[in-house]
């Protein structure tokens, strides 16, 4: 069982999550509620709670609920932050592998959320609330992401991704110094994630950090060599838009 607190300000959510986790989530038991920094602080003060998860509105009635977690580090529970839909937060959350469902809660969402807690591999929800908040400041010189991997949390510096593979809903992701990182997130996650960095749609199986390209052999249907000397096909039906990819790279457009 995981051990559960929800933060929300607003009575009906609170009510409407309580209930769907008790019919969709089994393996959840809420153990205890606040609707906000003030009473969330007082209930995590409690030194007999035990909490794994976290359901936490990110605007409440008397402030964020950064000011709460910034009052509990370090935290060493796991989060899942509950909002409505907000472009910059969702990415944030993205890039920090920190779990997020969306208002009105969709029953899937939720138990795709909570499927993803894994109580028994260390949650480093301290450092990815560092890559969160480093995304929030700086955005546009974003250097590092979390992955959540099927053996736990990796931190790593986006220009040392050399390319992800997808093997069915999971992704391979190959680093520079031989890395490989498996997670249990779809290559189209990270195309989305990644593409203002740089990265490209190669393949349906292959995303690519351009600045790792080492040659383009436009015989046998179009591959790349990379840097790692491994051969990357380019589907027919992304040619076009690859070559002009890479002609305006040549032109510094």
């Amino acid at each position: 069982m995981l051990n559960a607190v929800i933060v929300e300000d607003e009575q009906k959510g609170l009510v409407n999550l309580k209930h769907m986790l008790g019919e969709h989530c089994d393996d959840v038991e809420v153990i205890g509620v606040a609707d906000g920094v003030q009473s969330g602080y007082e209930l995590f003060s409690d030194p007999t709670l035990q909490v794994d998860v976290a359901f936490l509105d990110i605007n409440l009635h008397d402030g964020q609920v950064f000011q709460l977690l910034n009052r509990l580090r370090p935290i060493t529970f796991d989060i899942i932050f509950v909002t409505a839909y907000d472009q910059f937060a969702v990415k944030a959350c993205e890039y920090a592998s920190i779990g997020y469902i969306l208002k009105p809660i969709n029953p899937e969402q939720l138990v795709t959320a909570v499927s993803r807690i894994q109580p028994r591999i260390q949650s480093r929800t301290e450092e990815r609330l560092q890559v969160m908040q480093n995304y929030n400041n700086h955005p546009n010189a974003f250097e590092k992401m979390s992955i959540a991997a099927l053996d736990g949390i990796h931190f790593v510096k986006i220009r040392e991704i050399i390319r992800f593979e997808a093997e069915d809903n999971y992704t391979h992701i190959f680093m520079q110094g031989g890395q490989r990182i498996t997670a249990s997130k779809t290559i189209k996650a990270y195309e989305d994630m990644l593409t203002p960095f740089n990265f490209y749609r190669v393949h349906k199986r292959h995303v690519i950090n351009l600045n790792y390209m080492r040659r383009f052999v436009k015989g046998d249907g179009g591959y790349l060599i990379m840097d790692d000397d491994i051969k990357i096909e380019v589907s027919r039906r992304r040619r076009p838009a690859f070559m002009e990819q890479l002609r305006r790279l040549q032109e510094g457009i």
